[in-house]
């Protein structure tokens, strides 16, 4: 046998350092292990890495913008390279973003990247919340990695206002201004807040300096300390979710190593993340603060839209009719608390204790590594719905001038479309989209019994014509009818001889019963063990359904 080749000093060197490491750490065996982990193939796992991608590419810029940038209020006369603002008295926070903007070399660039990356970031984070809602991914043993989800969605919303009010533009001072009387209408204590956040009257000196402390430390802190934990630490010691199909279990993952597979295709898309980011951010302006002048509290301008991610509260504040609470000599702006607190309220408290609500209604208390097509769980599908609708509605709100003005209609007919649109709107979602996923089912059922129409009729020697089919692969198939735990289970005994069950004995209770049972009545019937051979084991499932 050939003598193998003598390891060279870098090979002994790497050696040694990895001995060094695994009797200081013990890394050795998380290592192997992290470099077999199986990861899924889907595609729509990729948009989480969008969201870590993006946070990524939004620190490297922000990084280089902090060398320029200058966080103050103190005023100055701008002499810089634009033409049109000089002579304009400014502050500091402007005039060092124009000069970012003009004067320094790829400023303008990096500024665009930045914002860009951010406005990819907070979509990324929103298609990624809803795929894991629509497929039920934040149930056991997912609980506390939705709610560090919804936290940073909260997080990096509240950033990215913070981040586009620091150039002090008038733009970005109107958002401001619409923040103090958010602030200023909270009861008792919102004149005082005012005044700590702001360092006096508004506008003050103090709030772009301690928003930009906020937007470069705090923040980013505490979201460099969740994101590892959200993606990295919680993913890698659970099983990876996967969609039903064949070889796909509750127990095993389909999918290719962590290392080479993943992480060769993890570092192209990383790379194509930021060559997209980098192109929409050399040919798309955003932003153009040189458009607006400096903010000037007795200015008012036409149009003001914030970034998209912020149309759901503009929209909540405009189309609130102006109710106040006038008592004992106090007034109580309920058309600014609603909307501007307790919208996003309901919408963040809603998203964090929702696996809790459907384990209530559900009574599921099992370990979920599979997840739920939408068509087979139509009660979840349909919430979901109404919620993205009820979004949209604020979201298109926030722009019923512009609409208005486009379409050359009344704003306040704008006004009450929004509003209807907000309460009804939702509800008809829920009721459209749980009908789709019922026929969405019965096509699977079609499928398995009858196969794919192929458009070719055939005549029998009798006379009888015939469409050929074409039966369904053995993947798309698995995908249907693959054993998995069932999303809901009954809750409380049947009542018997006029005797309520002590499940069905409380108001509440009869409500988590009546909940349960909607919430079960449409679910797509699947087997829940080991089933016969393709279709034969949907046959099965099907009459347990029909039993039930």
């Amino acid at each position: 046998m050939p003598t193998p080749p003598r390891p060279t000093g870098t090979e002994k060197a790497l050696a040694a350092t990895g001995r060094a490491v695994d009797d200081r750490f013990g890394a050795a065996g998380f290592g192997r292990k992290a470099m077999r982990k199986a990861f899924p193939d889907h595609w729509s796992f990729l948009l989480g890495e969008i969201a870590l991608y993006s946070f990524a590419i939004v620190v490297l810029t922000g990084v280089y913008l902090t060398f320029f940038f200058k966080p103050g209020m103190t005023e100055t006369v701008y002499n810089g390279t634009y033409v049109p603002l000089r002579g304009v008295r400014m502050s500091e926070a402007y005039a060092s973003t124009l000069h970012i903007s003009f004067d320094v070399r790829g400023g303008l660039l990096m500024r665009q990247i930045h914002h860009w990356s951010t406005i990819i970031f907070l979509g990324a984070i929103i298609i990624h919340l809803l795929r894991n809602f629509f497929t039920g991914a934040f149930r056991k043993p997912r609980e506390l990695n939705w709610v560090i989800g919804v936290i940073l969605f909260m997080l990096v919303l509240l950033n990215g206002l913070f981040g586009y009010s620091l150039p002090d533009d008038l733009l970005s001072g109107t958002g401001i201004r619409i923040l103090a009387g958010v602030i200023e209408s909270i009861p008792i204590v919102g004149s005082y807040l005012l005044m700590f956040v702001f360092g006096g009257e508004f506008p003050g000196t103090e709030i772009i300096p301690r928003l930009y402390v906020t937007h470069i430390l705090l923040i980013p802190g505490i979201l460099l300390a969740l994101i590892p934990l959200h993606a990295v630490i919680l993913t890698w010691r659970q099983t990876h979710t996967q969609f039903p199909g064949k070889g796909s279990t509750n127990t095993t993952v389909q999918g290719g190593p962590f290392f080479p597979v993943f992480i060769g295709k993890t570092t192209a898309f990383f790379l194509w993340v930021f060559a997209i980011t980098a192109l929409m951010a050399t040919f798309f302006q955003v932003n153009p603060i040189w458009l607006f002048g400096p903010y000037d509290p007795g200015a008012i301008s036409a149009g003001s839209q914030p970034d998209w991610y912020m149309g759901f509260l503009e929209g909540s504040l405009r189309i609130m009719p102006s109710w106040e609470i006038n008592a004992w000599g106090h007034t109580l702006p309920m058309n600014v608390l609603i909307p501007a607190l307790a919208v996003p309220g309901v919408l963040f408290v809603g998203l964090a204790v929702y696996p809790w609500l459907e384990r209530w209604v559900t009574g599921d208390h099992q370990i979920h590594h599979l997840l739920d097509r939408p068509r087979d769980v139509p009660a979840r599908t349909g919430i979901g719905v109404g919620g993205v609708v009820a979004y949209g509605s604020l979201w298109l709100a926030g722009a019923n001038d512009i609409i208005a003005k486009t379409f050359d209609i009344p704003l306040f007919w704008t006004t009450w479309f929004f509003r209807f649109a907000f309460l009804l709107g939702p509800i008809l979602g829920f009721v459209i989209a749980y009908r789709i996923c019922l026929g969405l089912q019965r096509r699977d059922r079609a499928l398995l019994e009858h196969g794919l129409e192929t458009g070719i009729i055939r005549r029998s020697t009798t006379g009888k014509y015939t469409e050929i089919e074409q039966k369904l692969s053995d993947e798309d198939i698995a995908a249907i009818t693959d054993p998995r735990p069932p999303a809901a289970l009954p809750i409380g005994r049947p009542e018997g001889d006029g005797v309520v069950p002590p499940e069905a004995r409380g108001r509440l209770s009869r409500v988590r019963i009546a909940l349960n049972r909607r919430f079960r009545s449409d679910l797509a019937p699947v087997p829940t063990r080991e089933p016969e051979e393709g279709a034969p084991g949907m046959r099965r499932a099907l009459e347990e359904h029909e039993k039930h």
